[in-house]
């Protein structure tokens, strides 16, 4: 059945963080002593767990862990809805199964769809890291989404580990708690298997964590945490991991040279040799990956299906790609008009209103409204030289971002341990901040964190609530509260009937004109032939009865998506008649 959009008259979330927000602003400059007493007491009891350092890190693991267990009920398991998701599906069903990668299956023109490669070889177009956790986690407990649970609960536990080499104990507790609350129960990085968000977060974390230890005490474990990361961030999205990677390595040359704690360079290299060897590891590994699945090891992901499919290019000065043959009307209306008019609307002039356009949508996804108040001290941070680093690692992201033609928060992921370090040592600033001689400032740290708190409870029950939450196809992927859980109801649904008939079945798509292409219903496991239910496009007669023949034993239905419910009928009789006719 399909969902309707939620009715423009409910009150939504954003709207709601941003009316909480006003007013807590307000209770700040007009009660500033307001709860004063009942904070000072929780600020204790958190400073004494936050000296903990290591205990710390294991309470925000568990923390966001349990919680997004805990709430289940209200909000479960998603169901995958976004092209990404079905693509890394994909791979994970490829990884588990033993292969790395699929052979072009018989009538791949009718599974052609969004971000898998059909030829050389059948297989999600991304990077392998991700599959690789989804199809453990697949293996290990049955359900690939297990894994996203898990990488988002070691991201914010390595976000709290990485804030404890830059910010005081306690500053670095609130940094993990935070991002349990505005990551990790309700954005997309935990309620789809699309993006690798937590992963790269995590793998950020180490790198960014590890090297100011390093760089103090030359200890091998920080390196080899540091190569660990770099590996993990290189098989999952290389561009960002080399963004990361410029700073770091010069930081690392400087130290080397000017550093005080420096050990000698037998020693260093002796200490660097297993970090490296990591990473070169890493480095042949992703190339063999390429090779068996793309046809070369310096075919990367993306490349090849890009160059297939897509006419826009990455980057917004490259010309516009070749306009390919397509073969069915929603891939073309995807690629040659929904992304080219995103290339299309920052040429020229266009750049320059696109960036805040960009700054903005990445600001949303990891503050919010809650969390911009902190920002008014933005100046002051930029001089702290604490955290110097860090803000020309983000400035360097920043530019690395801005010359892409896509931007999605998962693609700062690497970044979000930086961005949090930035965000609390605004908070240090704020809290100190006096005007008038009264605590406003630490007024309202106290009550944006008491918000960010609330907000995560009013988000858990929005449904019964009547807020109204995006449901795909639609917006919100920029907002930390991400989508309605009865996203991508209504083809799981369609999938759980078919797989209940006796017998195996062939589901034939056809969408009604003017269907939203980001609603795509065309994807398979792994092994097609031998699937349960075969997901295929409608194409003309010809091609479609050839289809039939080859799995003349399954049973042929009609799906049409654009229906108010979904409809599922049996394939018109006439196609039947002729596929009889011609056995």
């Amino acid at each position: 059945m399909l969902l309707a959009p939620a009715t423009k008259d409910a009150a939504s979330l954003i709207s709601i963080e941003a009316g909480l927000t006003a007013i807590a602003v307000a209770v700040a400059f007009c009660w500033p002593g307001f709860g004063a007493a009942w904070f000072a007491h929780i600020e204790r009891a958190f400073s004494r767990l936050a000296r903990r350092k290591s205990l710390s890190v294991v309470a925000v693991a568990a923390g966001a862990f349990l919680l997004r267990l805990a709430i289940l009920p209200l909000c479960p398991i998603p169901k995958p809805f976004i092209h990404d998701d079905f693509s890394f599906l994909l791979a994970a069903d490829t990884f588990a199964s033993g292969r790395l990668t699929n052979p072009t299956p018989a009538m791949w023109r009718h599974f052609e769809t969004f971000h898998l490669t059909m030829a050389p070889t059948y297989m999600s177009m991304y990077f392998p890291t991700q599959g690789l956790i989804l199809a453990a986690s697949r293996v290990l407990t049955g359900n690939p989404w297990f894994g996203i649970l898990l990488m988002t609960a070691l991201m914010c536990a390595a976000i709290c580990w990485m804030l404890q080499a830059w910010l005081p104990p306690s500053w670095a507790l609130l940094g993990g708690i935070l991002a349990i609350l505005r990551l990790g129960l309700f954005s997309y990085w935990i309620n789809t298997y699309t993006g690798a968000g937590s992963t790269c977060a995590f793998a950020g974390a180490l790198v960014l964590g590890a090297l100011p230890r390093f760089s103090r005490t030359a200890r091998p474990r920080y390196a080899l945490l540091m190569a660990a990361g770099v590996a993990i961030l290189g098989t999952t999205r290389l561009y960002e991991c080399l963004l990361l990677c410029i700073p770091v390595t010069c930081y690392l040359a400087w130290w080397m040279i000017f550093g005080k704690n420096r050990p000698s360079t037998p020693v260093l290299l002796r200490r660097a040799a297993i970090p490296l060897t990591v990473i070169v590891a890493a480095g042949i590994w992703l190339g063999y990956y390429n090779y068996r699945a793309f046809g070369s090891p310096m075919t990367l992901p993306y490349t090849l299906d890009r160059a297939q499919y897509a006419v826009t290019p990455y980057f917004v000065w490259q010309p516009p790609h070749h306009v390919p043959n397509y073969r069915h009307e929603v891939v073309r209306e995807f690629y040659e008009e929904i992304e080219f008019k995103a290339y299309q609307a920052i040429q020229g002039t266009s750049f320059l209103l696109m960036i805040p356009v960009k700054v903005c949508n990445g600001v949303l996804f990891f503050a919010g409204i809650a969390l911009l108040a902190p920002l008014i001290m933005l100046r002051r941070v930029l001089l702290d030289h604490r955290i110097r680093f860090l803000v020309l690692c983000l400035l360097l992201l920043a530019a690395g971002e801005l010359i892409q033609v896509f931007l999605f928060p998962h693609y700062l992921a690497a970044f979000t341990a930086a961005f949090y370090a930035v965000g609390l040592q605004a908070m240090r600033h704020l809290r100190l901040w006096m005007p008038g001689g009264q605590p406003v400032g630490r007024a309202l740290v106290r009550l944006t964190v008491t918000l960010c708190v609330f907000l995560a409870g009013v988000r858990l029950v929005a449904q019964p609530l009547h807020v109204a939450i995006p449901i795909w196809p639609g917006k919100g992927i920029h907002l930390w509260y991400g989508f309605d859980n009865r996203s991508g109801a209504a083809r799981a649904q369609v999938k759980v009937e078919l797989e209940h008939l006796p017998g195996k079945q062939l589901a034939i798509v056809r969408y009604a004109p003017g269907h939203d292409t980001l609603d795509e219903w065309v994807y398979n496991a792994a092994d097609i032939d031998n699937s349960k239910v075969v997901w295929a496009r409608e194409m003309d007669e010809a091609e479609n009865l050839e289809l039939m023949r080859y799995y003349g034993d399954r049973t042929v239905w009609l799906v049409e998506p654009d229906s108010k419910p979904a409809k599922i009928s049996r394939y018109p009789s006439c196609v039947h008649a002729s596929l009889t006719a011609s056995r």
